[in-house]
């Protein structure tokens, strides 16, 4: 957005901004553009870039992946920076947005799986009663090491939390992707430790 686009835009108010794809009238507002934050639009009728995920979509699937409640994220909004970087922020401004970082990011979109950050899985995942595997110490040092393992899992295959048993509760410690009988981890490199 150009400073003569700024200045033709009609001001609002950080509490009256719509969840929409772009939130200004210019050309760049019905695009993806890598450079800047655009709120995620509520729902699917107030869509204006095309692929954008919806605010009710993102929490329908943590909802459905993880069992993680849509009131847990209340407090937040989400915003796309890039193609399919969903960033959650616990405040409220408006749209778009051109900096560096805004909150954390919690979820890429725009592929076939979707995948939550380890960030997010810390930070959210403990009101998480789905997709939730629980290693033992050992298992878990082999995780957050970047290890893959061999595990035999009841549940759905595709990325799941991965927790440890810490003062009688599991704490999550980040995401893996379970496939074939393998707990892979998605520990970033700059990450993992060897405990």
């Amino acid at each position: 957005m150009s400073d003569s686009d700024a200045d033709d835009a009609p001001e609002t108010d950080a509490d009256d901004a719509p969840e929409t794809g772009g939130g200004t009238a210019s050309d760049d507002a019905v695009e993806n553009v890598g450079q800047r934050f655009d709120r995620l639009p509520a729902t699917a009728e107030e869509r204006v870039v095309e692929g954008r995920p919806t605010r009710t979509e993102v929490l329908e699937w943590w909802d459905e992946r993880f069992g993680i409640p849509p009131e847990t994220f209340a407090d937040h909004t989400f915003w796309e920076r890039g193609s399919g970087k969903i960033w959650a922020f616990a405040d409220e401004v408006a749209s778009p947005v051109d900096i560096e970082g805004l909150g954390m990011a919690v979820l890429r979109t725009r592929r076939e799986h979707w995948k939550p950050t380890l960030e997010a899985v810390q930070r959210f995942g403990g009101a998480a009663d789905r997709n939730v595997v629980t290693l033992s110490r050992e298992r878990a040092e082999t995780f957050v090491a970047g290890e893959d393992q061999e595990l035999e899992w009841d549940g759905d295959w595709g990325y799941l939390i991965v927790a440890h048993e810490l003062a009688g509760e599991p704490e999550p410690l980040g995401v893996a992707l379970y496939v074939h009988g393998e707990l892979r981890s998605q520990v970033p490199k700059g990450r993992r430790r060897e405990l």
